[in-house]
């Protein structure tokens, strides 16, 4: 995505491609893996997520857990019942 600053310098935002879930979605480079959540509604309180194989456990990380260009995660959410 291209836009124009002021005095018609060209500002250029990039979009990194992740997988999530086994499916490629595409998100704003600099996003973190909270801002993924946010975009999926999820909770962290109710979610496990597996970044490129590895388990996080500290959930009060994902704020400052920066997301690169081809992560895969995985991302399994909780559901109650009886």
């Amino acid at each position: 995505m291209k836009e124009m600053a002021a005095g018609g310098t060209e500002v250029v935002e990039r979009d990194i491609a992740l997988t999530v879930n086994g499916s490629e979605r595409r998100v704003p480079a600099g996003w973190t893996l909270a801002d993924l959540l946010a975009s999926l509604d999820l909770d962290a309180r109710t979610i496990v997520v597996e970044h490129n194989g590895t388990i996080l456990r500290d959930r009060s990380s994902f704020a400052s857990h920066g997301l690169s260009e081809d992560d895969s995660l995985e991302i399994v959410h909780f559901v109650g019942g009886g």
